[in-house]
């Protein structure tokens, strides 16, 4: 019987919870999905005539083949797919780029046993706790419950064959305070274990209920005269709430809590995982996502809150999000919070996102400019969907005064950057009044005439500000020279900062965080800086030397050479009288003064 076709195969799948697979010619999973209705997901991407992204249309075009797994929750298969996905990780899914080593603190399986800190669990019996989000952390914990508990560091076998035969006759750490001793046989081991249950609280981050236990110890030995005993709790305790003091406290209300935000530049998204237990932040971490196709916000936190809570072994049954992540996890409620502490905690989460890709995108401009220049190059085609990279990008902007000396400013991007040697200003000449739309059609097409007379490469993207209007009236002048569809021309609105496409009466709107957004502003706002620079100099000279020129008998040659001696009307009016007289000579030099004295 012969194979069926892809689509045939879609036909037959059940409307149930699942995991699918997507198989190349070469039988390579390429992407795995999961789906509350296996059908209708994956019928999706072979019914769209158009897909957002053009990954989104390779990737379909690649599918050979495809298997699912059906399951009985929507969370169930969530659970499969973050498995497969490391197990096989598909060319076309998102990733959690983070090939950190993260610390660990061991708790040996021995007698007597020794806390220490460590990287890479191993199979050897050992209870393990973490990981921690960093070293430093995982080390002042470890310090802090050997400081408290004066547990040994030596490499002894302590079985009690070789305590009792006192193969071990001196214990320097006992000798110096630090240890109690274990291999003199000087601590019972039910004393020590009990030591180890409380350190196993303290290390999975439950300090103020350990805190309280001791307290409450504390108190009944002093009621009971044991003075000695209560002052070691007493110090502990001490110890413990300096600790928990120098973590970020929450409120004690809210208990052991989640927190996972995502930012985005436009260029790249990462996420931040925040870990509350007893009300403290105990962990936070900030790692890279790596999206593949066109993943939502809800698909992204789907995938980092899986692989984050697993990965530390988190079981708190709250999680506080910015939206509704779109799932159902048992035992487990989502948060959005508006106000108080649980938004104070989803804030702090944000900022950390946004911080983590901030210092990444200096970082990347430091050690590598041109990958850095080329991300924000690609950005911007992807979001205006060119078909080549807009390394050469010019922008228009008109500046005039209720009509009277309109002007029209040309800036040139290279590379994402202002190439000013290039920028240009054109004196508008065939337009009487206040004219924006053919002010912007005579500078388009006096811009563009020239480069191609000159043989002069053009922009890969010229960028109009202004709406539908001043775009139509560049895209006249574009036809005229014969250059529509040869050049992707766009219109950016101030306000609402909407991009328009020729011939598209509906607008685009770019993510306000976006790379491209924030060049296309740049080139818009120098554009309108260079313009009106340009106006306001021509305007003022205009009304200086009519100032002069209005004088009987004196023209613009008379009016430019006191202008150019002097710097000002006021310049002249001040000068000596003779200094007047060797510019323009007596005659002139009198008519002038005396017409300025008058004025006054």
């Amino acid at each position: 019987m012969p194979d069926l076709d892809v689509r045939e195969k879609v036909k037959l799948l059940p409307h149930q919870p699942g995991v699918y697979q997507f198989f190349d010619s070469e039988g390579v999973i390429i992407y795995i999905g999961k789906a509350k209705d296996l059908r209708n997901r994956v019928g999706s991407y072979f019914n769209k005539l158009k897909f957002e992204t053009g990954k989104t249309a390779k990737l379909v075009s690649k599918i050979t083949d495809l298997k699912v797994i059906v399951v009985e929750t929507e969370f169930d298969a969530l659970l499969l797919e973050n498995s497969l996905i490391k197990q096989h990780q598909p060319r076309y899914n998102v990733m959690l780029k983070d090939d950190k080593s993260y610390p660990w603190i061991r708790i040996r399986n021995e007698r007597f046993p020794r806390v220490e800190g460590m990287r890479n669990p191993e199979k050897d019996g050992s209870e393990y706790y973490g990981p921690y989000a960093s070293a430093r952390v995982m080390k002042t914990v470890v310090e802090l419950v050997n400081r408290m508990y004066k547990l040994r560091n030596c490499n002894y076998d302590l079985s009690k064959k070789n305590v009792e035969k006192g193969k071990y006759k001196r214990c320097l750490e006992y000798h110096m305070g630090n240890c109690k001793g274990p291999c003199e046989g000087l601590v019972e081991e039910a004393n020590y274990d009990a030591d180890i249950k409380v350190i196993r609280q303290i290390v999975r981050g439950r300090i103020r209920g350990v805190s309280n236990l001791l307290k409450e110890e504390m108190l009944q030995r002093a009621e009971a005269l044991d003075f000695e005993g209560a002052e070691v709790l007493k110090v502990q305790v001490e110890q413990l709430d300096r600790y928990r003091a120098k973590n970020t406290i929450v409120h004690a209300d809210i208990g052991d809590v989640d927190v996972f935000s995502t930012a985005t530049d436009g260029g790249g998204t990462c996420v931040n995982y925040l870990r509350i237990i007893d009300g403290a932040v105990i962990h936070g971490i900030t790692v890279e996502l790596k999206p593949k196709l066109e993943e939502t916000q809800a698909e992204l936190l789907q995938y980092a809150i899986t692989e984050l809570r697993e990965r530390f072994r988190s079981d708190a049954p709250e999680i506080i999000v910015p939206i509704d992540p779109e799932i159902e996890m048992p035992g487990v409620s989502f948060t959005i919070p508006q106000r108080g502490d649980k938004k104070s905690l989803l804030d702090l989460s944000e900022r950390n996102a946004r911080y983590f890709l901030m210092d990444k995108r200096k970082q990347e401009k430091l050690v590598d400019p041109d990958a850095a220049t080329n991300r924000v190059l690609e950005q911007l085609q992807q979001d205006l969907r060119l078909s080549e990279l807009p390394k050469h990008i010019e922008c228009f902007d008109n500046s005039n005064t209720q009509g009277t000396d309109p002007v029209s400013a040309c800036v040139v991007f290279k590379d994402a950057k202002p190439s000013k040697r290039d920028y240009r200003h054109f004196n508008i000449r065939t337009v009487e009044g206040p004219d924006d739309f053919a002010s912007m059609e005579e500078a388009v097409e006096r811009r563009y005439s020239r480069l191609v007379t000159e043989g002069e490469p053009l922009p890969q993207l010229i960028v109009i500000d202004g709406g539908k209007g001043q775009l139509s009236a560049a895209m006249n002048a574009m036809e005229r020279l014969g250059l529509r569809g040869k050049v992707a021309v766009i219109g950016i609105t101030k306000k609402l900062e909407e991009i328009y496409f020729p011939g598209d009466p509906y607008p685009l709107h770019i993510d306000k965080r976006s790379s491209s957004l924030r060049v296309i502003q740049h080139m818009r706002n120098e554009a309108h800086r260079f313009g009106i620079t340009h106006h306001r100099g021509k305007r003022s000279k205009r009304v200086i030397k009519t100032g002069l020129e209005e004088i009987p008998g004196i023209g613009p040659g008379t009016a430019q050479k006191l202008l150019t001696r002097f710097g000002s009307i006021k310049g002249v009016k001040e000068a000596e009288p003779q200094d007047v007289i060797a510019e323009v000579g007596a005659k002139k030099a009198e008519v002038v003064l005396k017409a300025l004295m008058t004025a006054e």
